[in-house]
């Protein structure tokens, strides 16, 4: 509105003819106007501004508060007429030039009626659909915003997958080694056969029991659930895939994959453990992709790693130990040096966000865990050790408690895998692993009066005389490492992996149901037996048999498949049960006192390193393969595998 039609009402100067006062009066003059028949007097002045007043408030009511009011608004002052070009005409043909003098009105007027018309549909619509919805009821109103924001999602997604390339096309090639020869020796056969059949029993009770869920109770005779997964289900199966599929049950492989098609969901709203996730549910799918080539494995293991992406958002990009999936809130455990992320959890994620970037042409993953590499990099190490806190924060070291076994394992295990994996070319990788061994043995390795090699813990200059059963790793690894050492320490690594095979054994022997306790102790008088309740007790771990196979592989010594045939007849006498393994409280008691839970791990590792162990060494062969911590086989990326694809293309 012009302003010049406000002065009379507010007795300011106006020009000759207008409402207010002759010419020459204004509202500085300090004098009542004039009364004339050409003026108002002040009474109906007063009247004739309450009128306006209610007519502007009408006005402005009507568009801020009725239903639609934006689109009215928008409508009536910034029509799309005036602020945007209109469409080019059809035909190609040159837009004609503006006409001086336009602006709103002349854009409003170039509308037309068909804009209020459409304001007018517009706003009438908004008043139907508000009626509708003060009709219904309060769950019918609940039931539809759910239906809408699905639709939303759905649509969302949609146009994810229309406007974005996806992922790369990949020529699928039939990998080294996914199924190998039978052993030529019957004996050996047999029991590869033993251990076959022992996988179909924890399977098909997992089946019949807890089909769909995380892990098996077999005594109980149902489905168990850790928090390390949250809402994520599924983890038995997804961990068995690739031993399914070596073993050659085909059809125990065929219902996997179709439970993992229509049933694996990773849109829940849940706090999972990033490491566990990635270990198994990333590697197990990652694994199963490269021995089958289903391609619904490779679309699962990115669109799992890309939800755990913002586990990486600290200042340090030092991942949080805990991460909600829906959210992307993440934190440490309490119980970790002052909210510190774990050295075993953060450096066990190269392997597997590697081979995403590779799968994806994605190249976020693999710097994420290259990252993690500069923090370490520029770090002191007390003694050229690695303590197994350090703050995601600050970047700086926690308490200075160094372990090869819980909390530490599997970070050395990376580096050494991240070489080979690399086909040797990961020369960063390759040095942080030998100067790390070298540290270990100055610091950490020690032989005990009767003999036996250990790997102590150190905390803060002190050792602590504890070998935890999840280091009798160690042993496979340092062999493993052997042929990448100095050629005059070769032999010595080879030997190293021997002793602690031999010492971790001896844990197994020296209890009554020679399966080894969770911690065993060198000192106050004893060696190799645990001391404390708290450490006698069994879950199906797979470490020391890990360690046998990695030994009879690079040594052909017949003494690991004996070793590791002790395991499977143990395992058979006191951890088999009706409804599938077992774990026990208790390996130095007379009678079982079984825990109820079959670790999907066992599925995944235990068993897995046992059929290794009696097949030939054409079956994911070293040379061609490296095993994540679970045990799912990764391929090497061989220098040429690049160009070989390229070609094929």
């Amino acid at each position: 509105m012009p302003a010049a039609s406000l002065l009379p009402l507010f007795g300011s100067a106006a020009g000759p003819g207008t409402l207010g006062g002759p010419a020459g009066s204004g509202a500085g003059g300090g004098g009542r106007k004039a009364a004339g028949p050409g003026a108002f007097r002040l009474t109906e002045k007063f009247v004739l501004l309450l009128v306006f007043s209610a007519f502007i408030t009408l006005c402005f009511g009507a568009i801020f508060f009725l239903p639609d009011s934006s689109k009215l608004l928008s409508g009536v002052f910034f029509h799309s007429a005036a602020l945007q070009p209109p469409p080019p005409p059809p035909g190609g043909q040159p837009r004609a030039p503006p006409q001086p003098g336009g602006g709103p009105a002349a854009a409003a007027a170039a509308g037309g009626p068909g804009s209020l018309e459409r304001i007018r549909a517009d706003h009438e619509r908004a008043l139907r659909e508000a009626k509708e919805t003060l009709q219904k009821l309060p769950e019918e109103i609940r039931r539809d915003i759910r239906q809408d924001k699905e639709k939303l999602l759905q649509d969302a997604r949609g146009r994810k997958e229309a406007g974005a390339p996806g992922l790369p096309q990949r020529l699928f090639r039939q990998p080294v080694g996914a199924v190998g020869q039978e052993p030529a020796d019957p004996d050996v056969r047999q029991r590869r056969e033993k251990i076959k059949e022992m996988m179909k029993h924890a399977w098909d009770n997992y089946k019949r029991y807890a089909w769909g869920l995380n892990e098996l109770k077999p005594i109980s005779k149902q489905g168990h659930s850790s928090n390390l997964f949250g809402n994520i289900q599924g983890a038995t199966i997804v961990d068995a895939l690739d031993t399914l599929y070596i073993m050659e049950m085909k059809e125990e492989f065929k219902e996997a994959k179709e439970w993992v098609e229509k049933n694996l969901d990773f849109n829940v709203n849940a706090e999972i453990s990033v490491f566990e996730v990635n270990i198994r549910f990333v590697g197990g799918l990652l694994s199963a992709y490269y021995l089958s080539g289903e391609e619904v494995f490779r679309k699962k293991a990115v669109e799992l790693g890309e939800k755990l992406l913002p586990a990486f958002n600290t200042p340090t990009g030092i991942p949080w130990a805990l991460l909600n999936i829906k959210s992307g809130i993440g934190r440490n455990w309490p119980w970790a040096s002052g909210g510190s992320s774990i050295l075993a959890e953060f450096g066990t994620l190269h392997l597997e966000f590697v081979h995403l970037s590779h799968l994806s042409g994605n190249p976020v993953f693999a710097e994420k865990v290259m990252n993690i590499r500069k923090v370490l990099n520029r770090l002191d190490k007390p003694e050229g050790l690695y303590p197994n806190y350090l703050n995601p924060s600050s970047g700086q070291w926690g308490q200075h408690h160094v372990s090869i076994g819980g909390l530490g394992d599997s970070f050395y295990e990376y580096l050494l895998k991240a070489w080979l994996m690399s086909d040797k070319t990961d020369e960063d990788g390759k040095k942080m692993y030998y100067d790390s061994v070298q540290a270990i043995e100055t610091h950490l390795i020690r032989k005990s009066s009767g003999g036996l090699t250990y790997i102590a813990e150190w905390k803060g200059g002190l050792l602590e005389h504890k070998m935890g059963h999840l280091t009798c790793f160690a042993g496979g690894m340092f062999a493993l490492g052997a042929d990448g050492a100095p050629s005059d320490k070769t032999g010595h690594h080879i030997e190293l992996g021997a002793e602690i095979a031999r010492t971790c054994h001896e844990s197994y022997d020296r209890t009554r149901m020679k399966l080894g306790p969770e911690a065993f102790r060198f000192d106050g008088g004893v060696e190799a037996i645990a001391t404390r309740q708290n450490e006698k007790y069994y879950i199906l771990r797979p470490e020391v048999i890990e360690t046998y196979m990695y030994m009879w592989r690079l040594t052909h010594d017949p003494k690991y498949r004996e070793w590791g045939w002790e395991a499977v007849e143990a395992l058979e006498k006191h951890c088999r049960v009706d409804g599938g393994y077992s774990g026990l409280r208790d390996v130095y008691n007379n009678h079982e006192s079984h825990d109820d839970v079959q670790q999907s791990f066992f599925l995944s590792e235990t068993l897995k390193y046992l059929y290794l162990l009696f097949s030939e060494d054409d079956l994911l062969p070293f040379e061609h393969w490296v095993f994540n911590t679970e045990a799912h086989p990764l391929p090497v990326l061989h220098k040429d595998d690049g160009n070989k694809e390229e070609n094929q293309k």
